[in-house]
């Protein structure tokens, strides 16, 4: 039979935190799940760690490939995927133990939700709550707020494709994706919990970019979907618009009501 749940754990330089990573998944509550263990080309030791765990649990599936990067790693997980939903999980973060039981009853009584994301608690060098709230897709343009730790209809992929593997620095894959789901006819659910563990590490893949390389992938990102921020803004320019003639009309009709009184 096959898993309801396909965990996809792409890694590289994971040796150190790849542990925790799997204990979480094999430690929640949902049991009808596969973790694909994604090595993309990684130079360390995190292969006899990921083998440990698949000869303990024949739910994880171990693979290797050559180095392509992030998105690259994660499409190669999802290819392999047998399950309905899809979550992807960084290889030193840890899911908590109730996120995809929650997160699939919310879509089992909801077909238009595709995507159920959540809180998140730091740790590492920094701990404290990740407060990331309701799904807001003006708040979205202007920059990610949305880890990729999210549950996720597999038909999303199907319906409009992987992670993009073509920017020019690796990092900011899940928000390209999400702009792509909010062009779609999928919707986001936010679950008010903590959902995930998220480790803070001055050795993170983010915390290596620099100004320049900021920009050059919000430039590409932007230029991509530049359809989308067209349409979107120019709705709110006209919405807002509404609202001033709206505002001013009520002010004046108050005005007029206030001035016969005298």
């Amino acid at each position: 039979m096959n898993p309801k749940l396909s965990i996809v754990i792409p890694c590289y330089n994971s040796e150190s935190t790849l542990e925790d990573t799997l204990r979480s998944v094999f430690d929640q509550d949902f049991q009808q799940w596969e973790a694909i263990i994604v090595n993309d080309g990684s130079p360390d030791n995190l292969e006899s760690i990921a083998l440990s765990w698949v000869k303990k649990d024949s739910r994880f599936k171990y693979f290797k490939k050559d180095n392509g990067g992030l998105g690259s790693a994660r499409n190669y997980g999802i290819e392999k995927a047998r399950g309905q939903f899809i979550l992807p999980l960084d290889s030193d973060n840890k899911v908590r133990p109730d996120f995809v039981g929650a997160s699939i009853n919310v879509m089992y009584h909801n077909e238009k939700v595709a995507v159920v994301y959540g809180d998140a608690m730091f740790f590492g060098d920094k701990n404290e709550l990740w407060d990331v709230g309701f799904f807001d897709k003006y708040r979205m343009l202007q920059h990610n707020y949305i880890d990729a730790c999210a549950v996720i209809r597999k038909s999303v992929y199907e319906s409009i494709g992987g992670y993009d593997e073509n920017l020019p620095h690796q990092g900011h894959e899940d928000w390209d994706f999400w702009l792509r789901v909010i062009k779609s006819d999928f919707t986001f659910y936010y679950l008010k919990q903590i959902t995930f563990d998220y480790r803070v590490s001055s050795n993170s893949m983010i915390k290596t970019f620099d100004n320049d390389m900021m920009q050059e992938n919000i430039n590409y990102i932007k230029k991509k979907h530049y359809d989308l921020y067209v349409k979107e803004f120019s709705k709110l320019l006209n919405e807002n618009k509404v609202l001033r003639e709206k505002l001013s009309s009520t002010f004046f009709e108050t005005l007029k009501k206030y001035l016969k009184r005298f």
